[in-house]
């Protein structure tokens, strides 16, 4: 089963999909191990431990599609990728599906701002015209529709440029063009996020960024709400770097860290059992 037919299982399934955000092949593995069923690899994370930098449109489409590739062959769940707006045109759009596609994700987001995009929680946002926004999605299901084995999620921005009438109405055409996922980036209140889900058809995200501008809600209480899936694109960014630079102050002050993880599990989950047994086979058979 390909990564997308998981996809589309999940989907279709009773429960709201819980998606923790990754940032790297380390990370997409522990959200496995932990029993997670899919996640998400965000702009924001990936631009961050990448190349230490902002979630401006400083990172490019050759650098998100390498880092995605090595999350995707990492892991066997299926993986939702930020393919930011889409790198250009609605050609570059197309040709961003496609490397995404071919990267081994599940699913692909594409959104309506103004190149170079900005986080969703932060501010200095604008998004696109009706038709760039339209022209974009399109391009993109053409390319799904041409033989790209990825879903698409449509993401409009238009709630905090343009406020909330806009953005429905551009979610709810998204779904009408044949988006498979609509993402209404940052509802400020429940209020919204009712509105959302009541008039826009299809599978939605809820994006759940602590300290962000929407409202911090449990899975159940977006499942309630009208929500299918549910991401929480920096959670492990934050514990980690919580963790590291508590560890990095001990090291400063000559200490040694405390509640480190075991060297054993560490090599337990970037592989080292299942190399070891691989090399045995070659050592048995032609002792090497």
């Amino acid at each position: 089963m390909s990564a997308t037919d998981k996809l589309k299982r999940l989907l279709n399934g009773p429960d709201i999909l819980i998606t923790p955000g990754c940032h790297d092949a380390m990370t997409a593995k522990l959200i496995q191990r932990a029993g997670f069923p899919a996640a998400f690899m965000g702009g924001f994370a990936v631009s961050a431990s990448r190349i230490g930098m902002p979630d401006t449109g400083l990172i490019s489409y050759a650098e998100m599609a390498d880092q995605g590739r090595n999350i995707c062959e990492a892991v066997s769940i299926p993986m939702f990728g930020d393919g930011d707006t889409g790198y250009g045109n609605a050609i570059n759009v197309q040709r961003t599906v496609r490397g995404y596609a071919q990267a081994g994700f599940a699913c692909i987001m594409i959104e309506d701002q103004v190149a170079p995009k900005r986080c969703g929680h932060t501010r200095g946002k604008q998004t696109v015209s009706r038709g760039e926004a339209f022209a974009r999605i399109q391009a993109a299901t053409d390319a799904r529709d041409a033989g790209s084995d990825i879903l698409i999620m449509a993401r409009t921005d238009a709630n905090a440029t343009e406020g909330l009438e806009e953005a429905i109405f551009r979610a709810k055409t998204f779904a009408e063009m044949g988006a498979d996922i609509t993402f209404l980036e940052a509802p400020r209140n429940k209020a919204e996020m009712h509105a959302y889900c009541d008039r826009v058809p299809g599978p939605k995200m809820a994006n759940m960024v602590e300290q962000g501008k929407t409202p911090l809600l449990s899975p159940t209480e977006l499942q309630e709400i009208g929500y299918k899936i549910v991401a929480y694109p920096l959670t492990l960014m934050f514990a980690g770097i919580q963790a590291m630079e508590s560890a990095l102050l001990k090291l400063r002050s000559g200490e040694t860290p405390l509640n480190l993880t075991e060297f054993q599990h560490l090599r337990d989950i970037i592989g080292f059992p299942e190399y070891y047994e691989a090399e045995k086979k070659y050592v048995a058979e032609h002792g090497v």
